[in-house]
């Protein structure tokens, strides 16, 4: 047989000429999750792991500090699922969260699925999905909690390898970040990831995880990063109850970074600065941004007139 008859070969580049890192998008949420990442909020039933999630949520879509105290990096509009809140809690939540931060809840880009159920494991499911995906085009997706959304062996390695395929296809074919919600088992681990219910691979799968861990009163979050390091653990609380209820750190890590230049005022800069038009490949060397990202931010900032394409390259309006 040919090599021919095996297909087209696999798309390559050199390494030289892959992205770099951009500085600004190490982070969906300062320190909190990192951009893109794939990872799972654990922990055991009533610790507030969909408080959590919908708290991320709200704030990547308002541009509102996570916690009262994360940055959101790059604000935009989410997307969520909640298996096991009808929706009228799923709204009384999520207008409590922006009560609480003096948000209108109508001019939030939150998305709610509201399909009966939702199956990873089902390719008509999946194609639906990400049909979702293209339209709304979100930074966020969460999913709330994993069990509902499939009907495998969670302790196979082979299915859950399979599953966990899936949502590693959701995040690189959209760029976007997912949060899982998953339970955690009672059994005390020195990594709590490896408590997070059904196989070991779960753990390892994690780009970015959340563990909470209720103590008397108080919960405990303990973050995890495959590419960067985290914080020390701290406290949260529900607080608000009787009109806002919404998660309050007690105490917060002081290494939190401080937040970068958002790139629509970095690439604004850039071309006010230059001497003469700048081309997109001139401005990706300079911002050390990625390709996609950088389009997007010029064609906003042309559409508000705030830069303008030339023959050249792009200018600062007359």
């Amino acid at each position: 047989m040919t090599p021919e008859a095996f297909g087209a070969p696999l798309p390559i580049a050199r390494a030289a000429d892959l992205d770099d890192a951009p500085a600004d998008a190490a982070w969906l949420i300062d320190a909190l999750w990192s951009d893109e990442a794939v990872g799972f909020i654990g922990g055991a039933p009533k610790c507030c792991k969909s408080w959590l999630g919908l708290d991320m949520a709200v704030s990547v879509a308002s541009a509102t500090p996570c916690l009262g105290r994360f940055h959101v990096a790059r604000p935009g509009p989410a997307l969520v699922y909640l298996a096991e809140d009808s929706l009228t809690n799923v709204r009384a939540r999520i207008a409590a969260l922006c009560r609480q931060r003096e948000i209108n809840l109508a001019d939030l880009d939150l998305f709610v699925v509201t399909a009966p159920s939702l199956r990873l494991d089902l390719d008509e499911d999946q194609a639906r999905l990400d049909a979702t995906l293209r339209a709304i085009r979100p930074r966020f997706l969460l999913l709330d909690p994993l069990v509902r959304m499939h009907r495998i062996d969670e302790n196979s390695s082979a299915d859950i390898s399979q599953l966990l395929g899936r949502l590693r296809h959701i995040q690189r074919e959209h760029h976007l970040a997912i949060a899982i919600v998953h339970h955690m088992s009672k059994r005390s681990r020195a990594q709590l990831g490896q408590a997070l219910r059904g196989s070991t691979d779960l753990h390892a799968f994690s780009d970015s995880a959340a563990y909470l861990v209720r103590k008397r009163d108080r919960i405990q979050l303990t973050l995890e990063h495959r590419s960067a390091p985290a914080p020390d653990p701290f406290e949260l609380e529900l607080a608000g109850v009787d009109d806002a209820p919404h998660l309050r750190c007690v105490d917060a890590p002081v290494d939190v970074p401080a937040p970068s230049p958002a790139l629509d005022e970095r690439v604004r800069a850039a071309v006010a600065e230059a001497s003469g038009p700048l081309t997109r490949t001139a401005l990706r060397e300079q911002l050390r941004v990625n390709n996609q990202r950088l389009g997007d931010a010029l064609e906003g900032l042309a559409a508000r007139g705030l830069v303008k394409r030339t023959p050249d390259g792009w200018r600062a309006p007359s």
